[in-house]
């Protein structure tokens, strides 16, 4: 209890990065795709809401409900996985906090409560022969998401240091609640890379151009992925470091990504991410003596148009791990909270796509007062077993294609009221295939927010 108060109350102390583009967009304005707005975003060294003096603080949070006529489990037992259950949850609620020091020192952080709580302890006793020691108190996890310094220099070169964002994919750069039509974040992206991505490390980030040839760029030298966490279900997704008080960063990650944001309303970005061996990350690299160096290599591009009428999102994910049938070889202790069991099996190649849509209703009538209301649809496509290593079997029910319609209600800019249905056709890549596995239907209905609660 010690623990969670004195994290909640660093949350009050410290928060949020949003000098970037991680900051919640304002999905009513039709400002933000006017030629006035794009001006003033071009003057600002930083941001396009650097709107406070001295500090701010906020947040965001999300609450969902789901209603399922499948089990917890697709892989266990034959290909019936049906069942009816329920759940409700708090998927986060985050505490954000930014502090001008002055006009070119800047703090930033931001804490997540997961899954409403706290959390599992686990130490790595090296001394009694490299044994695990978990301390379970409470379900969920509280996670300190960000927390840097920056210093700006000039609108085209500053510099930020502390946890950062990893901003692969189109979600982990902006995965505040608005940012996504779902009551879940894109379930691609979530299943093959983490999410949200924060590592500690360096970043170089700025803008440059004008006109319809602006582009934002970031460059960033952060802890790299842990090949323990690898897997067959969610590929390197658990192999984002943090389990323990210190980050191995004997191979760090080298990331960059470019945003393209000429065109008003228009955004199209791409990254790279790329560690030399994360076999040199495990918590126990001599279990990979056998294996040799490993590299990941993950692409990504995204894309987003937004006008009063419509809103449209679209990304790509692409990733190469290199030895993965040696790396699946490998055994991990079952106390540990990597075990894989007999079904490690990580693939060479994994990929996800999604296409996502929505249509402002509010737009097509003059009352000021007609609700904000976005009718969407989103296609998705992923596989952590897209391609296997050499002779290795890849799981068929790994691979999923994903249709989600719904509708949002946002009862103000930055409260939303989502619910939506979804049907997951597993065992294929067609939009409505068929296969030997049941289809997976889901109802949710959530509701989520994001704000600033004071500035100064």
């Amino acid at each position: 209890m010690r623990k969670l108060t004195c994290l909640f109350a660093l949350g009050f102390l410290l928060f949020n990065n949003t000098l970037r583009a991680n900051e919640p967009e304002k999905v009513t304005s039709t400002e933000e795709v006017s030629e006035t707005t794009a001006k003033k975003e071009r003057i600002k060294q930083v941001t396009k809401d650097d709107d406070y003096e001295k500090f701010r603080f906020g947040g965001y949070g999300e609450m969902v409900a789901k209603f399922m006529n499948y089990g917890t489990n697709r892989f266990y037992g034959g290909v019936d996985n049906s069942d009816h259950r329920n759940t409700i949850a708090i998927p986060r609620f985050v505490l954000a906090f930014d502090y001008k020091f002055n006009s070119k020192w800047i703090l930033g952080a931001e804490i997540e409560f997961e899954a409403g709580g706290v959390g599992i302890e686990t130490e790595l006793e090296n001394s009694e022969n490299g044994e695990y020691e978990t301390d379970m108190e409470k379900g969920g996890e509280v996670a300190l998401e960000q927390f840097h310094i920056t210093r700006l220099i000039h609108s085209a070169f500053n510099v930020r240091a502390g946890h950062l964002i990893v901003p692969m994919g189109l979600t982990n750069a902006h995965h505040e609640p608005i940012n996504f039509f779902g009551t879940s974040r894109p379930e691609g992206e979530t299943t093959i890379i983490p999410s949200t991505w924060h590592e500690t490390g360096l970043e170089f980030f700025g803008s440059f151009g004008k006109g319809y040839a602006r582009f934002d760029y970031q460059a960033m030298i952060v802890a790299g992925l842990n090949a323990d966490g690898f897997g067959r279900d969610n590929w390197v997704a658990d192999g984002k470091q943090g389990l323990f008080e210190q980050d191995n960063f004997t191979s760090p990650a080298y990331v960059a990504r470019l945003d393209y944001k000429g065109v008003p309303g228009l955004r199209v970005g791409a990254a790279f991410y790329y560690c030399n061996d994360v076999t040199a990350n495990a918590d126990k690299n001599y279990k990979y003596s056998s294996v040799g160096r490993s590299s990941v290599k993950i692409y990504s591009a995204d894309a987003q148009y937004k006008n009063k009428y419509v809103t449209a999102r679209g990304n790509i994910i692409y990733g190469d791990l290199e030895n993965s049938s040696k790396i699946s070889k490998v055994t991990l202790s079952n106390n540990s909270n990597y075990y894989h069991g007999a079904m490690r099996n990580v693939a060479k190649n994994a990929l996800c796509y999604g296409l996502e849509a929505g249509l402002n209703l509010s737009a097509f009538f003059s009352q000021k007062k007609c609700p904000v209301i976005y009718p969407y649809a989103r296609y998705e496509y992923y596989n952590p077993q897209e391609e296997a290593e050499g002779s290795a079997t890849m799981e068929k029910r790994c691979q999923v294609s994903k249709w989600t319609a719904g509708v949002n209600w946002f009862a103000l800019p930055n409260l939303v009221v989502k619910t939506d249905y979804t049907t997951r056709h597993i065992g294929t890549n067609k939009v409505f295939g068929s296969t030997k596995y049941n289809n997976e239907n889901e109802f949710a209905i959530g509701i989520a927010y994001v704000g600033w609660f004071t500035k100064r």
